[in-house]
C-alpha cells in the first residue's frame, strides 16, 4: 500500500510538473502569436517605411510656374475695359518662381486635415502697343506703363480615406483656395502731363471638392495625386477652379525626403461689385521642389 501510495504521489507530482510546463510554453505560443501581428506592424513602419502614415508631415520648397492670364477691369458708368492679355500686352514674363509651403495632421487612420500656402509677386514694365481702358483711366498706345500682379493663396482642406492600406490610400477632398489678389498699372509723370495710376485688388473665396491617392512604391519611394474642381458664386463673385497636384517622394534619411511635383491651378473669377465690373482669368502649371519632414506616432493602416 506504501508502494502504491509512494507511486500516486510521484506520478501525480511528474504530471503536475509536465502539464505546468506544457501551459507555460502554450501560453508563451500564444502570447508570441498574439504579438507578431503588432511588432511586425511596428517594425514595418518604424524600420523600413519611416516616413510613411505619420501623424503629421510638413513641406516647403520652390514652385516654377508657367503662367497664362487674362483680366478685363471697367467700371458700371458705361465703360466695359479692354481685355488684357498680361504676358502678351503689359510684358510680364510667363515663367516665375515662387515659395510653397504645406502641413497637414493625420487625425485619424481615414481623416486628414490639410493646409497650403502660395505666394507670387510679379511687375513688369513696357510700351504700350495698343489702347487699354483699365477702371478709370485709359493708357494711350506708345505710353510706358509699369504694372504689378500680386497673388497669395491659401487652401485649407479635409481628407477622407476610403480605401486605407499600409501601401495605398485613397478617397475625397473638400476644402477651399482663397485667393488674395492685387493687379494695378500706372503711368509715370515723365510719360504723361500727370501721373496717374489704377488697381483692383479683391479676395476670392473659392470652395472645392476632388479626390486624392497615395501609393508606397518601394522602401525609399512614394507617389501622391490629387485633383479637384468647382464652379460656385459667392455674393457678387463667382469663379470656378480647377487643380490638380502629382508629385514623387524620395526618402532620403529617416524623417525626411525630397519631393519632386507637378502642380497647376487654372481659375477665373467675375467680379460685379457697386463700382467695378470685370473679370480675372489666371492659370499656371509647372514644377515644384519641396523638402518634407514627417513626425509624430505612425497612424495604425491594417492590411484587411
Amino acid at each position: 500500500m506504501k508502494k502504491l501510495f509512494y507511486f500516486l504521489t510521484v506520478s501525480s507530482i511528474w504530471f503536475s510538473s509536465n502539464a505546468q510546463t506544457v501551459a507555460e510554453i502554450n501560453l508563451n505560443d500564444s502570447l508570441v502569436s498574439l504579438q507578431t501581428p503588432y511588432n511586425f506592424e511596428q517594425e514595418n513602419y518604424s524600420d523600413d517605411l519611416p516616413w510613411h502614415g505619420r501623424r503629421f508631415k510638413v513641406s516647403a520648397g520652390g514652385f516654377f510656374p508657367v503662367n497664362n492670364t487674362n483680366v478685363q477691369i471697367g467700371t458700371n458708368n458705361g465703360s466695359a475695359g479692354t481685355q488684357i492679355d498680361l504676358e502678351d500686352d503689359l510684358g510680364f514674363s510667363k515663367s516665375s518662381s515662387s515659395f510653397i509651403a504645406a502641413f497637414e495632421w493625420r487625425i485619424s487612420r481615414r481623416s486628414r486635415l490639410g493646409t497650403e500656402y502660395f505666394v507670387l509677386n510679379r511687375s513688369a514694365s513696357k510700351t504700350l502697343q495698343k489702347q487699354i481702358d483699365f477702371k478709370d483711366h485709359t493708357y494711350y498706345i506708345n505710353t510706358r506703363v509699369t504694372s504689378f500682379f500680386d497673388v497669395q493663396i491659401a487652401r485649407i482642406y479635409y481628407g477622407y480615406a476610403f480605401l486605407s492600406k499600409p501601401k495605398y490610400e485613397a478617397g475625397l477632398l473638400i476644402g477651399a483656395h482663397v485667393l488674395f489678389g492685387d493687379l494695378g498699372l500706372r503711368v509715370d509723370a515723365n510719360q504723361a502731363s500727370l501721373e496717374y495710376k489704377d488697381n483692383f485688388n479683391f479676395t476670392a473665396p473659392l470652395p472645392d471638392i476632388g479626390i486624392w491617392g497615395e501609393f508606397v512604391l518601394g522602401k525609399r519611394f512614394g507617389l501622391s495625386v490629387n485633383a479637384n474642381y468647382l464652379s460656385v458664386k459667392v455674393d457678387d463673385i463667382s469663379g470656378r477652379i480647377v487643380s490638380y497636384n502629382l508629385s514623387l517622394l524620395y526618402n532620403v534619411y529617416q524623417n525626411f525626403s525630397l519631393t519632386a511635383g507637378y502642380t497647376g491651378l487654372n481659375f477665373r473669377i467675375d467680379d460685379h461689385e457697386e463700382r467695378v465690373n470685370g473679370f480675372l482669368k489666371w492659370g499656371y502649371n509647372g514644377p515644384s521642389i519641396t523638402a518634407t519632414y514627417a513626425f509624430g506616432n505612425h497612424v495604425k493602416l491594417y492590411k484587411h
